[in-house]
């Protein structure tokens, strides 16, 4: 199982629009191009919230080649996506990681 993982900062002024948005609109539609079985939302503690929440956004795949595959084929379609409707409204960087247990 691989988990690709999207850590994002998201300015107070479009929280809740933007969970919102993540929720019924982004994840649906990652998870349509057939390269994740699931999505998890998790919110971070404990860190600073001054200009807004941190969400980190786990997608799972069933193996690395699904991954590369949404990384090569929709990636930069999905950003593109993201920035043309929130702008320089959220920071995000991303992680792959590959569970061991």
């Amino acid at each position: 199982m691989i988990i690709y993982n999207v850590t994002i900062k998201v300015h107070e002024s479009i929280h809740q629009s933007w969970l919102k948005w993540i929720k019924e609109e982004h994840i649906p539609q990652v998870i349509a191009t057939g390269c994740f079985t699931h999505a998890v939302i998790l919110q971070l503690l404990e860190v600073d919230t001054s200009e807004g929440p941190t969400y980190a956004i786990q997608y799972h795949a069933e193996s690395k080649s699904l991954y590369n595959n949404y990384i090569e084929n929709h990636a930069s379609i999905m950003r593109q996506k993201s920035f043309d409707k929130w702008g320089d409204k959220f920071i995000a960087f991303r992680s792959v990681m590959q569970v061991v247990n």
